[in-house]
C-alpha cells in the first residue's frame, strides 16, 4: 500500500474517532439526547433541552479534546528530545510548577481565573528554571535535562505536599481534584484549542529534522541539522504545550506517556504522520475518558485523571515489559 494512502487512511480512521468521541461525549450523561437532536442543536435549530446540554457538554469536550491533543504532542516531542519511547511531557517539571502555582492560589482563596494563571506562570517558572540548570556551561545533553527536571519536580511535588497539609479541608476538595485532573470546572476551551493548533503548526516544519534526530545526535548533525536550535524549538514546544494543558484540566497523567508509543507502533516512527496522528488520538482518548468519568457513577464526578491513569498503568506496564533488557 503507497504510504501516502497509508497516511490517509489512519488519519481518516484516527478524524472519525475523534467525532465519535463528541458525538458520544454530547449525547451521553444523566440527560441523554439523541444524536439527531445534537446535530439540530449545533446548527441551532434544536429544542430548549437539546441546546442546554450542547452548551454545557461541548465547551467541556473541546477542552478535554485540547488538553488530550497537547499532553499527546508533548509526548511525542519529548520522547524524541530525550530519545526515550517512554519519556512522559511531565517528566522535566512543568507539571509540578504549574501544580504549585495552582495550589497557592487555592490555598489563598484566589477565583479560578487567577488560580489558572498562577499554573500557567509556575508552569513557566519550572520550564526556564529547568531550561537554565540543565543549560549551564552550555553543554546540554539529554540525561543532564532529565536530572534537572528529576530534581524540580521533586522540589515541586515537596512544596505541593507541604501546601496541602496546611490547607483547609474546605479546599482540600478542589486542590486534590486539580492535581488528579479534571475537566468539571474548565468553563474556557478556546485558550488550549489555540495553543494546540499553534503548537502543531510550528512543530509540522520540523518534522524531517526530527526524523533525523531520532536516529541519533551525531547522525542528525552529519546529515546537516541544526541540533542545537532544533533541540531548543522542540523543549521550548513541548512545555508550552504541558503548560496550556495542566492550565487548563490539571495534572492529566498518562496521556502523553501512552498515547504516542501506542501511535508509534501502528504508524511508524515518521513524525510527519506521527504528531498530528497523535494529537487525534491524544484528543479523543481524553474526551471518552471524560465522558466516562462523568456518567459511570452519576451524578458523582470522578476526576478524568484517575480513569487515564487506571488505563494507562497496566499499558506502560505492558510497553515496559516489551523494552529490550
Amino acid at each position: 500500500m503507497p504510504t501516502r494512502r497509508r497516511a490517509f487512511l489512519i488519519l481518516s480512521a484516527l478524524s472519525l474517532l475523534a467525532l465519535a468521541s463528541f458525538a458520544l461525549a454530547l449525547s451521553a450523561g444523566s440527560l441523554k439526547v439523541p444524536l439527531p437532536d445534537i446535530v439540530a442543536a449545533l446548527f441551532g435549530h434544536g429544542d430548549g433541552a437539546a441546546d442546554m446540554v450542547v452548551q454545557l457538554r461541548l465547551p467541556r469536550a473541546l477542552a478535554g479534546f485540547a488538553c488530550g491533543g497537547l499532553l499527546a504532542l508533548a509526548g511525542a516531542l519529548m520522547q524524541v528530545l530525550l530519545r526515550n519511547p517512554l519519556a512522559d511531557p511531565y517528566v522535566l517539571g512543568i507539571s509540578g510548577g504549574a501544580g504549585v502555582g495552582a495550589m497557592f492560589g487555592i490555598l489563598i482563596g484566589l477565583p479560578l481565573l487567577a488560580v489558572d494563571g498562577l499554573a500557567f506562570a509556575g508552569a513557566l517558572g519550572a520550564m526556564f528554571l529547568v531550561f537554565g540548570l540543565a543549560h549551564g556551561d552550555g553543554s546540554w545533553t539529554q540525561t543532564r535535562l532529565l536530572l534537572t527536571g528529576v530534581i524540580v519536580a521533586a522540589g515541586c511535588g515537596a512544596l505541593i505536599a507541604l501546601m496541602l497539609s496546611i490547607a483547609d479541608e474546605g479546599k482540600l476538595h478542589g486542590m486534590l481534584f486539580w492535581l488528579m485532573g479534571d475537566l468539571g470546572q474548565t468553563f474556557t476551551w478556546w485558550p488550549a484549542a489555540l495553543a494546540l493548533v499553534v503548537a502543531l503548526a510550528c512543530a509540522m516544519p520540523f518534522a524531517r529534522e526530527l526524523n533525523l534526530l531520532s536516529r541519533g545526535l551525531m547522525q542528525a548533525q552529519a546529515l546537516g541539522v541544526a541540533v542545537g536550535r532544533l533541540r531548543y524549538t522542540v523543549y521550548l514546544l513541548a512545555s508550552v504545550a504541558t503548560a496550556a494543558s495542566v492550565t487548563t484540566a490539571g495534572s492529566i497523567g498518562f496521556v502523553g506517556l501512552v498515547v504516542p508509543h501506542l501511535v508509534r507502533l501502528a504508524t511508524g516512527n515518521d513524525q510527519r504522520l506521527l504528531l498530528p496522528a497523535t494529537v487525534l488520538a491524544g484528543g479523543s482518548l481524553l474526551v471518552l475518558a471524560d465522558t466516562a468519568a462523568r456518567t459511570v457513577i452519576a451524578p458523582l464526578q470522578l476526576p478524568v485523571g484517575v480513569l487515564t491513569a487506571l488505563i494507562g498503568v497496566p499499558v506502560f506496564l505492558f510497553l515496559l515489559s516489551r523494552q529490550p533488557k
